[in-house]
C-alpha cells in the first residue's frame, strides 16, 4: 500500500507536471499584452451608418427568437418560469420598439428606449412575477441601449446571440 502511494506521490508532483505549470505561468504576461492589443483595436474600429432596413430585420428575429423561448420555457414548468419571463420581456422591448417604428433614426431610436426605461412598470401578457419580469425588461432595454450607442450587433441575426 505504501509503495502504490510513494508512486502516487511522484506521479502527481513530478518535475515534468511541475514544469508545464511553470511554462503556463510564463505565458501570463504575453496574454495580457495580447488582450491590451485587441482592446486598442477595439477602439479604433469606427461605428459604421445606421441601417434602419438591418434594425428592423434584426428586431423581428428577436420577437420571433423570444416566442419561441418562451414555448419553450413555458413546457418546462414552474422551474423555467424565470426563462419564460426573460423572453417576455426581450419580445415585449422589440415589439414597442418595432411598433413606434424607431428605427429609422439613432437618435429616435435611443430616445424611444430611454423613454421606456423610464417607465415605472411594465404590463404585458403571459408573467409569472412582475418584479422580476420588470429587472428583465430593464436589463434588456439598457442592453440594447448600449447596442444603439455603439452601432454594434444588429447585424447577428442567429437565434442564439
Amino acid at each position: 500500500m505504501r509503495q502504490w502511494l510513494a508512486a502516487r506521490y511522484v506521479a502527481l508532483f513530478s518535475k515534468a507536471r511541475f514544469t508545464r505549470y511553470a511554462g503556463a505561468k510564463r505565458k501570463r504576461p504575453e496574454q495580457a499584452r495580447r488582450h491590451r492589443n485587441r482592446e486598442q483595436a477595439m477602439a479604433d474600429i469606427s461605428p459604421t451608418d445606421w441601417d434602419a432596413a438591418q434594425v428592423r430585420k434584426w428586431l423581428d428575429a428577436r420577437i420571433a427568437a423570444a416566442r419561441s423561448d418562451q414555448v419553450v420555457a413555458e413546457r418546462g414548468g414552474y422551474g423555467q418560469q424565470d426563462d419564460c419571463d426573460k423572453a417576455t420581456a426581450e419580445e415585449m422591448v422589440c415589439t414597442m420598439m418595432q411598433a413606434k417604428d424607431s428605427a429609422v433614426d439613432q437618435t429616435r431610436f435611443a430616445a424611444n428606449l430611454k423613454a421606456l426605461l423610464d417607465r415605472d412598470e411594465f404590463i404585458w401578457r403571459g408573467v409569472y412575477d412582475d418584479t422580476r419580469f420588470d429587472r428583465h425588461v430593464r436589463s434588456y432595454v439598457r442592453k440594447l441601449a448600449k447596442m444603439v450607442k455603439t452601432n454594434n450587433g444588429f447585424d447577428r441575426t442567429a437565434r442564439y446571440q
